[in-house]
């Protein structure tokens, strides 16, 4: 807008007459330039406000996803989730072999599926005592029920 100024500054300076073919010529010009600096402002206000408006959406957006991953996370954490009477996912057992087995710090029975087994470690839902399995292949099968009854595992820390 400053350079503007001085221009219609210089065109007053040079007594042109504005009725005059050139005074016609120069004064549309800088009303033209006057007009696309105004329009220039304004653009450069909007996209200030616009970019204000896309930083407040992006935190609102962030907010959201964080409440999705929570949402996601305790979904996933009630998947995982223990009952009192086994070790495993409670919807494992539909298709897995089950055994049972003792606590030997709280005397708990406690259900264990194949997976835990051949992990060969959980821990205790009642004491959160850890327990640790050692059985090869061989003793597995063994204890692989025909019928679909449930066996009873030792604990090897068990005496």
């Amino acid at each position: 807008m400053e350079k503007i100024a001085y221009l219609k500054g210089l065109l007053d300076g040079l007594n042109i007459d504005p009725a005059s073919n050139e005074g016609k010529v120069f004064s549309g010009i800088l009303n033209a330039l006057e007009d696309l600096a105004q329009q220039n402002l304004e653009l450069e206000d909007r996209v200030a406000e616009l970019e204000e408006l896309c930083d407040i959406l992006d935190e609102d957006l962030g907010d959201v996803e964080e409440l999705l991953q929570d949402e996601e996370d305790e979904e996933d954490d009630d998947e995982d989730s223990f009952c009192d009477y086994c070790t495993g996912d409670c919807g494992s057992f539909d298709d897995d072999e089950q055994y049972e087995t003792i606590c030997p710090t709280c005397g708990e029975c406690i259900l264990l599926d194949e997976r835990t087994l051949e992990e060969g470690e959980t821990v205790c839902p009642k004491c959160g005592e850890e327990l640790e399995f050692d059985f090869d292949e061989s003793e597995l099968e063994a204890l692989t029920p025909d019928d679909g009854e449930i066996l009873i595992a030792q604990d090897d820390d068990a005496e």
